[in-house]
């Protein structure tokens, strides 16, 4: 018996093919057709069964007359060969595009930026976006992501490690290399190139926790502090050590959130690290403070700004501040809550009373936010009137020597 016979579009037939009110199709080589659409388009179809599923799915080839029915068949012979090696044409072109879109390592990492948005505080998803900006995009930004090598990206991590910051080297590592994980998830390139996440290929250094000043160094301390002539940055150290709450929280605070007839500050959730609502009492001294601060920033919501009134103070305001007067990197604004935690529990002080001022929740956060403000209020008003004067008496000459959970005074 003969076999049947094929009968194969010219591409005159395919020019002259009568458009119709309905969407029909013109049979070629076996599984191809030339399907005529009632807007007039042309466009070649491959019905092929889907090596994975195994369902009867179509491959859209190309239009005529952009595509010729030479040309149709060769690339229908093409997807042909990747079913047959169980590939599905369609999952493959719809790959091949995403890479080469030539999205830009700029692109994807904006993408990627923007996806980890909800998972992320805002203080947070803000410095990554910054980190990027400052040690990466200006040297890889405009590159295609899929031309880029571990050696370009470890030209970028060399010039941070230059600058003697190791640890933010570190973390611009684990960035770029998320970048590269989300872009082989999307699509955009076929695999990570950094090798084991380029782990090893920086200097080692030592995680160091911050460091605190000792009651034996107070006094001088605060003898140096009271000399700085900046009247804003001056009293954002003083109001820092007062109230031993975190930099981002001082940084941030408004006038709004000083309740004067309660003596206390409400800081909202979004000031906070844990996103949990806080109140620090706040002493008599505390209270003078801001009293003497409203002359120099009372126009602004901010309660400490500079230059413009609309901007807070700087991340690094603060420490170098201490740095101007003379104190070395072994004293860290951090480190203010560390000596007031040893030396409030010294003093008999109790430890869950400590760790509810410093804001140390735990784990169950609806508790928490309901009783966030009535926890041991009475004792941590005491606590924090104690704690000022504590620094009062270091700072005017009589030095408190720290027995035990006793306090003996000498003048």
């Amino acid at each position: 018996m003969a076999g049947k016979t094929v009968i194969l579009l010219t591409d005159l037939e395919a020019k002259n093919a009568e458009v119709k009110a309905a969407v029909y199709r013109i049979k070629d080589m076996p599984g191809l057709y030339l399907e005529i659409n009632p807007n007039g388009s042309k466009i070649w179809r491959l019905r092929y069964r889907n090596p994975q599923t195994k369902k009867e799915t179509m491959f859209t080839i190309g239009s005529f007359p952009d595509v010729k029915c030479a040309e149709a068949r060769h690339a229908a012979e093409e997807a042909k060969a990747l079913v047959r090696q169980g590939i599905d044409p369609n999952t493959k072109k719809q790959r091949d595009r995403l890479r080469g879109s030539g999205k830009t390592f700029q692109e994807v990492a904006l993408e990627w930026h923007e996806n980890q948005l909800g998972r992320w505080k805002k203080s947070n998803a803000a410095q990554v976006l910054r980190s990027l900006e400052q040690d990466v995009f200006p040297h890889i930004g405009n590159h295609s992501i899929d031309d880029l090598e571990a050696p370009d990206i470890l030209a970028v991590l060399r010039r941070v490690e230059g600058r003697g910051t190791l640890p933010q080297a570190e973390k611009v590592r684990q960035r770029v290399n998320a970048v590269f994980r989300f872009a082989v998830i999307a699509g955009y390139i076929k695999g990570n190139p950094l090798p084991e996440n380029m782990r090893g290929v920086l200097k080692a250094y030592k995680k160091q926790h911050f460091n605190a000043l000792t009651v034996q160094e107070l006094p001088a301390f605060l003898h140096d502090l009271a000399a700085y002539r900046s009247e804003v940055l001056r009293r954002a150290v003083q109001f820092t050590l007062l109230t031993f709450a975190r930099t981002g929280s001082v940084r941030l605070a408004e006038w709004q959130e000083i309740d004067w007839e309660s003596a206390v500050w409400n800081i909202p959730a979004e000031h906070m690290k844990m996103e949990q609502p806080h109140i620090i009492p706040l002493s008599r001294q505390a209270l003078k403070l801001l009293e003497e601060l409203r002359p120099f920033t009372g126009d602004s919501r901010l309660i400490f700004y500079t230059s413009r009134r609309d901007k807070p103070i700087s991340e690094n305001a603060m420490l170098q501040v201490i740095r101007r007067i003379g104190w070395s990197d072994d004293t860290t604004i951090h480190g203010f809550r560390a000596i007031a935690s040893s030396t409030l529990k010294d003093n008999g002080f109790r430890h869950e009373v400590v760790e509810k001022q410093l804001a140390h929740t735990g784990r169950d956060k609806i508790a928490n936010a309901y009783d966030y403000m009535a926890r041991y209020m009475d004792e941590r008003k005491n606590l924090m009137q104690w704690w000022a004067d504590f620094l009062d008496e270091q700072q005017h000459g009589r030095c408190k020597v720290i027995i035990g959970n006793f306090a003996q005074s000498r003048a």
